[in-house]
């Protein structure tokens, strides 16, 4: 396992957690409506060839929960204020569901500093005619079978066992997530009109067996974003850097090593 640590850094007043290892190109990878609480496999597999920067965002985790945290645009302006206050510069950035549509409001207002753009089962964009999975009126097993392809992780993730201080973190990911992206469900109808302002290399990478978002996401994606790329996983759900992780790890070393040249 990698060498990393967990911080608090401070942003403008609001405290955050952030978990941090490995050495090379500086990796911001922005999670989803489940936040991160440990140092994961996938963290600890990019780890090997970047600076992973992993926090749990305003609202999340033990990360503070401030008072001016109303939407995405306010996630996406603290985000560029910490991007700026710890000088990252030329950076991947990485995001998954949540983390994806996160990463996409940060890359439309600037992406002088991001170096490649990674966008993992997003959320932030609506395809009329192809229903999203809605995960607040899913239970705790269809969620978690919704999930995956791979029915085998969902028993795992079922299996498990929070304690007390688990399940508050657990509620309270999921009350801000339902601030976030309530009305309208998981995107903003503002955001795909901007898409083209996103200059950098952009991958694109989807689950062929995605309930939470369908492929045609991706597509959506794709053809709003430049000269971005879209690699759909078979026989994968909503986590590929989970469910798949050769191949996530895969398409993150192709569009690096393409910006390198």
């Amino acid at each position: 396992m990698a060498e990393h640590m967990a911080e608090k850094i401070t942003i403008n007043g609001c405290s955050i957690e952030m978990l941090r290892g490995g050495t090379g190109e500086q990796l911001l990878f922005l999670h989803g409506a489940g936040g991160i609480k440990e140092w994961s496999p996938y963290l600890d597999a990019l780890a090997e060839k970047f600076d992973v920067l992993a926090p749990s965002h305003p609202g999340f985790g033990g990360s503070d929960n401030p008072d001016w945290l109303d939407n995405m645009s306010d996630m996406a302006f603290f985000y560029l204020d910490l991007i700026e206050e710890l000088d990252l510069r030329d950076f991947h950035l990485v995001g998954n569901s949540l983390g994806g549509w996160l990463a996409s409001e940060i890359a439309v207002r600037s992406s002088e500093r991001i170096k490649t753009l990674t966008l993992v089962s997003a959320a932030g964009i609506r395809v009329i005619g192809v229903p999203m999975g809605d995960i607040f009126m899913w239970n705790e097993e269809e969620r978690a079978r919704n999930t995956f392809y791979d029915q085998k992780m969902a028993e795992s993730r079922l299996g498990v066992t929070l304690s007390e201080d688990e399940k508050d973190v657990q509620l309270q990911n999921f009350f801000t997530t339902g601030k976030l992206s309530w009305s309208p469900r998981f995107h903003n109808p503002d955001l795909e009109k901007w898409l083209h302002r996103i200059k950098v290399p952009t991958m694109i990478l989807w689950g062929d067996s995605d309930k939470v978002f369908p492929p045609a996401y991706g597509e959506a994606y794709k053809a709003a974003i430049p000269g971005s790329e879209l690699r759909i996983i078979p026989q994968c759900g909503h986590l590929p850097h989970q469910e798949k992780l050769s191949e996530f790890l895969a398409c993150i070393d192709t569009i690096t090593k393409g910006a390198a040249r």
